[in-house]
């Protein structure tokens, strides 16, 4: 295959999955991991996608759809101080709504010194860290599993958060923006996004900064039909205000030396 049919194909993958990797690339279309990193580079030297280690993501401006393996190495230190800043806000005893999301799999870390707890998520790594503490009921939808995100969705998961009540919903996002709300790179999890919503008596968002000003394909909930989001103090002022009352900025610390954080507990 000629590198410009090559370079085709990557764009057409990398419109329909949102995201390429080098050596999924390479074995599907019979070349060698170090060509498909020069058709990779030839196309982000165009500016037609975003090279990231291993592969490679449509530009900045629009939300894709982001393999975990990925996202969870991206803006750790942002994370962390949005997921400590959300944990702080939950009891003693409260059932807590995690959507699935790194930054959600944060709050789960944040939250491992809570007593009784009740956790509630469609997210399988969160599930895998919450039953490892002492102390907490957990409970998992059923579903259809995502596997790129290890997410389960679909009608069985949503009729499972349709049964509980929470006192708080942390719901993940993959854009959000003044007019267009709270939106998602796919359809698939939006049924259960709002079901998450209608459950818990407070729902709060926990999205970091980059995701501002942003739109992706399917629309989840308005400003209006969340209580608050969380974003790190990386977002400026003026761009916070668009929002209203909506947004509260989490600052972003610096460990002393000894003190653990959220990502080295894991």
């Amino acid at each position: 295959m000629h590198a410009s049919a090559r370079q085709r194909e990557i764009l057409h993958r990398l419109l329909v999955d949102g995201y390429v990797e080098a050596k999924e690339l390479a074995a599907s279309l019979g070349v060698d991991t170090s060509t498909i990193r020069r058709d990779l580079d030839a196309l982000a030297r165009t500016g037609q996608v975003q090279r990231t280690h291993g592969g490679a993501r449509p530009v900045l401006g629009r939300a894709v759809d982001v393999p975990y393996a990925t996202k969870k190495s991206e803006r750790v230190k942002e994370k962390v101080a949005i997921a400590v800043a959300a944990a702080s806000r939950v009891r003693n005893g409260d059932t807590v709504i995690l959507d699935s999301g790194s930054t959600t799999y944060e709050v789960a870390v944040a939250l491992r010194h809570k007593k009784r707890l009740t956790v509630i998520t469609n997210d399988l790594r969160i599930g895998k860290f919450v039953a490892t503490l002492p102390d907490v009921r957990l409970l998992v939808t059923g579903g259809e599993l995502l596997g790129s995100v290890f997410t389960l969705v679909g009608e069985r998961a949503v009729s499972f958060v349709e049964d509980y009540n929470a006192d708080w919903t942390f719901l993940g996002a993959d854009a959000i923006d003044p007019v267009a709300g709270i939106t998602n790179t796919n359809t698939l999890e939006v049924p259960l996004k709002r079901a998450m919503i209608a459950a818990g008596d407070t729902t709060v968002v926990v999205v970091d900064s980059s995701k501002f000003g942003q739109r992706a394909l399917a629309k989840v909930a308005t400003l209006d039909e969340v209580d608050l989001i969380l974003t790190d103090a990386e977002l400026p002022e003026d761009a916070a205000q668009a929002y209203g009352d909506h947004v509260v900025r989490a600052p972003i610390t610096t460990p002393s030396p000894g003190e653990e954080t959220t990502a080295e507990a894991k």
